[in-house]
């Protein structure tokens, strides 16, 4: 008998978690110390224990991206971005945060909106999930939030889809919400934007950590 393939998705996996420890608190999140028994052994991983995220790839009726740029002191780089947060407000549907954060950083509104992507943005050392919204049907709203630090300085702009796709491919662009965003987004447009899940589809990995999705 020819041996079944599983299907081609990731699935989640429990091990036997023998101590989990927060050994450093940061102001934003914090790095955990977890030792577990894998394959006979026990294994100890140190990670950033992360709040989880949103991010807004907003698209208007000229298929035109609203594209936000920031200074990011890690990288030491001002990164054209789509507009994203933490999930960092208790209680807070993840919905209901992408919709703050669209409005906080670009003064816009959105009647319609839609699941488009989600991934961990670097899973070998951080548990980081993030979701992305496809943001249509949208309308400016008058400037009411205060922008400080990085954000006190956002550039806003519009550009076409494919250009922000060429920029991408062309390696310019380098924000990780941005690229899986707006080559989602391309992929969509191609196939009818069959592909797409309600924008309170249920988001497993985040509810885990104490979410509501």
């Amino acid at each position: 008998m020819a041996h079944q393939r599983r299907p081609l998705r990731d699935e989640p996996s429990t091990v036997d978690i023998v101590s989990s420890d927060v050994v450093y608190h940061g102001r934003v999140w914090d790095i955990r110390k977890d030792a577990f028994r894998y394959n006979g052994d026990t294994i100890v991983r140190e990670y950033t224990d992360h709040t989880g995220a949103v991010a807004i790839l907003a698209l208007d009726e000229h298929d035109r991206v609203l594209l936000i740029n920031q200074y990011r002191h890690p990288v030491g780089a001002r990164l054209w971005e789509i507009p994203a947060g933490l999930l960092d407000e208790h209680g807070e549907p993840p919905l209901d945060a992408a919709k703050r954060e669209l409005a906080e950083e670009a003064d816009v509104e959105a009647d319609d909106w839609a699941t488009l992507a989600e991934f961990y943005t670097s899973p070998g050392g951080s548990d980081e999930a993030i979701r992305v919204y496809l943001a249509r049907g949208l309308h400016r709203i008058p400037e009411r939030f205060d922008r400080t630090g990085e954000e006190a300085d956002i550039e806003v702009r519009w550009v076409s889809l494919d250009e922000v796709v060429d920029a991408v491919r062309d390696r310019r662009l380098q924000n990780p919400s941005l690229v899986t965003g707006v080559l989602s987004a391309y992929v969509e447009r191609e196939r009818g934007w069959s592909g797409l899940a309600p924008a309170d589809a249920a988001w497993p990995r985040v509810r885990a950590r104490g979410h509501s999705a």
